[in-house]
């Protein structure tokens, strides 16, 4: 078989395997939309699929007037956002003295961020030192402990790595200082990496919940991944009916599916936005050879 056939093969056997893995993750969103939009004897009876039955808005519209479910998306995108930027700053600062091979102490900095990967801290300490700083019940809590990770810092340092040495040299001549290198060249050149880490930390404050359980007190803080973990959770029909839901034209499974895609769709919403750094080169016209 000639060369060009085995790749073309090849590819269309990747393509494949890529749509079959993609039908994996957005069946379960068709799946609860259909549910959702359903009316509740076709739920009940277990007949809905990928394909709503007898159209049904109504859950949707009692979701939207929940002013608990507002509130607790305002406190999400509160910290997503603001943790986000937090994470961006603490680790890009870290991570480029850590990519300068003039960096005094530079090994057992290394060394000591690579530990981190093994001991992560423990609960307890954790939470203790959380109280120490008056963080407790407050939106901080939710936000610093996790603002940066060895894996982010790593991960800038090798990037910064990557940009040619001629830059650095280039700006040294025109007397740049470090915080201007830093601030003015490298940063605006390192979108890819700063797009893709500002996805996995936002998907990951967004979804987080447990620290809400262990810092938060106040229900009025709590984020909406609380707010949905107890409609999931408790499904009774006394819990939703006291949050406003008519069990008479809705089931729980039916509240469930619509909360369940009202908590996800916003964080699906910002791939696209970020999706063409994946693919950027960062030093794409920096250098003319």
């Amino acid at each position: 078989m000639p060369a060009y056939r085995r790749d073309r093969l090849a590819q269309t056997v990747l393509g494949l395997v890529l749509v079959a893995i993609s039908l994996t993750m957005i069946a379960p969103l068709i799946h609860l939309l259909a549910i959702s939009l359903s009316d509740g004897s076709y739920v009940l009876a277990r007949k809905i699929y990928f394909w709503p039955k007898g159209i049904n808005l109504d859950v949707y519209k009692q979701i939207l007037q929940l002013k608990s479910l507002w509130k607790s998306f305002g406190v999400t995108i509160y910290i997503t956002v603001v943790g986000t930027i937090l994470c961006l700053i603490v680790s890009s600062m870290t991570a480029y003295p850590l990519s300068r091979s003039t960096m005094k102490g530079r090994t057992f900095l290394l060394r000591a961020i690579v530990v981190t990967f093994v001991f992560s801290i423990p609960l307890i300490p954790g939470y203790l030192t959380v109280r120490a700083l008056g963080m407790e019940n407050t939106l901080w809590a939710l936000m610093i402990p996790g603002v940066t990770g060895a894996y982010y810092v790593l991960i800038m340092k090798t990037f910064f790595q990557g940009i040619s040495s001629e830059l650095y040299d280039s700006a040294k001549l025109d007397g740049c200082t470090e915080y201007g290198i830093f601030t003015r060249m490298v940063i605006p050149l390192s979108k890819p990496v700063l797009a893709t880490i500002a996805l996995f930390h936002a998907v990951g404050q967004w979804n987080s919940y447990f620290g809400a359980m262990i810092y938060i007190r106040d229900k009025t803080m709590a984020p909406l991944q609380i707010v949905l973990r107890s409609l999931v959770v408790d499904t009774t029909d006394g819990a939703l009916g006291g949050q406003g839901f008519d069990l008479v034209l809705q089931t729980p499974e039916m509240v469930k599916a619509g909360i369940t895609l009202f908590v996800t769709l916003p964080i699906l919403l910002v791939y696209p936005f970020l999706q063409k750094y994946f693919v950027q080169g960062a030093m794409l016209g920096s250098l003319k050879e």
